[in-house]
């Protein structure tokens, strides 16, 4: 109020105290400052000894006005109590994960692959696990059991936890994801990371990391994590570990299944199933049409390697059903400039003018499509069908062998009427 009053007296003195002046002033004093200084702010004290439900209750109360605070926000409240800044050591572990797996954290879309709020999901899944094995309640990570995380078994977890993320994020680099919009489900991550954390040295075994490559297979081609997936987080944490244990299937890999016809649903890159075909498929040692290498990590960071159509779109639209020719079956990872080749060409065409061009040999060519699963005889004819029909074959083996359990319903009525026919070698009724 002091500050207030000499700057008032010395406005009112440089301007001769004019009459407009003063009045102006008065009106201002009246309308905007009076009120500022009568205006109550609310406050609430919470000591040390407020039970951290009772502090989230508050935090909650106080927001429903607003933006939803998140759980993350409430943990942070109720850890600050403790004097532990939440906040300040995610941002260390976050820095941490980003050094060895930059897409892991890196954020497009407002948003990243292993959040904050992702971290103590899966800090709360394993926690509770450890819990539970030694008698404790059983596993669990929904929202209510992550505001109820103890400061303690963070501190003592949360290094082990962010390592192991980084574990998890290798081992998806294996699986040829490379990066964040390739990745089928980020939800299937939190489960994964709490396995490596619980296994430890074990993950490395040859037996376990078939296990866990099968797991996450069957979880993407059975689709089973883009819904609410907190009890399938614990579900599968505990049904790993039993399966090692006693060899009874966890639940995501004894549900799974994949349909031959959800090969012609799979059309664009929003779906799960499509990310895993084309990451099999970059597995299986796909080499680029034009340079004829293999399309590892170096090669797809530094090639620009984009999901491009075979038989390409300009040359199907009229000839082949969209179902057909858009689908995943006549899409596979290319260079952008194998696909500027490629052009709107009948494939006999532009398989000719990549020759021509000295980019590869014939051969190194032939080489290439079969690494794609392309029927060579079929492609330089321009044989749509026959290669369709084929290729769908291929990727069909790859989704089975990958999921540890062999495709089903490959010469059904509705299989025979989409694809033109069956996709059973062996023919006949099942």
């Amino acid at each position: 109020m002091q500050a207030v009053s000499e700057w008032r007296t010395k406005y009112q003195e440089y301007h001769d105290y004019d009459q407009a002046i003063m009045k102006l002033w008065n009106h201002f004093e009246k309308e905007v400052l009076m009120p500022i200084f009568q205006y109550k702010v609310p406050v609430i004290k919470l000591g040390k000894e407020t039970p951290k439900e009772a502090v989230c209750q508050v935090f909650e109360n106080v927001n429903k006005g607003g933006v939803a605070l998140t759980v993350f926000e409430l943990v942070t409240a109720t850890f600050a109590t403790d004097d532990f800044d939440l906040r300040k050591d995610w941002e260390s572990r976050r820095a941490s994960i980003g050094n060895k797996v930059p897409w892991l954290v890196r954020v497009t879309n407002s948003a990243a692959v292993v959040d904050n709020d992702a971290f103590l999901t899966a800090m709360t899944l394993l926690t509770r696990y450890y819990s539970f094995v030694n008698g404790g309640m059983a596993v669990s990570c929904k929202r209510k059991d992550v505001l109820e995380l103890e400061l303690e078994d963070y501190k003592a977890n949360a290094k082990k936890l962010g390592n192991s993320f980084i574990q998890a994020g290798k081992f998806l680099e294996e699986l040829r994801v490379f990066r964040e919009r390739d990745l089928p489900y980020a939800t299937q991550l939190i489960p994964m990371s709490v396995l490596f954390a619980i296994l430890g040295h074990k993950a490395e075994d040859g037996a376990v990391r078939a296990k866990l490559t099968q797991w996450y297979w069957c979880g993407v081609f059975g689709e089973l994590y883009g819904a609410a997936n907190e009890t399938r987080y614990a579900n599968d944490t505990t049904g790993f570990m039993k399966w090692l244990e006693s060899g009874e299937l966890p639940d995501t890999v004894s549900r799974a299944n994949f349909y031959p016809t959800r090969l012609l649903t799979l059309q664009t890159r929003n779906s799960a199933a499509y990310k895993g075909v084309m990451a099999l498929v970059l597995k299986s040692k796909a080499l680029d049409f034009i340079s004829n290498k293999e399309m590892d990590f170096t090669v797809f960071s530094d090639e620009n390697i984009e999901i491009h159509h075979i038989f390409p779109k300009s040359y199907c639209e009229k000839r082949y059903p969209g179902q057909k020719w858009n689908s995943v079956v006549n899409k596979t990872p290319l260079s952008y400039r194998s696909n500027r080749i490629i052009q709107g060409d009948a494939p006999s065409m532009y398989l000719s003018r990549i020759v021509k061009q000295g980019n590869v040999t014939e051969n190194e060519l032939d080489k290439a499509l079969e690494s794609h699963h392309i029927d060579v005889a079929d492609i330089r004819a321009d044989d749509f069908n026959s290669y369709f029909i084929k290729r769908a074959k291929s990727l069909l083996s790859m989704i089975g062998s990958a999921m540890g359990k062999p495709i089903q319903n490959l010469n059904s009525d509705d299989v025979i009427k989409e694809f033109g026919g069956s996709l059973d070698d062996k023919g006949g009724v099942e």
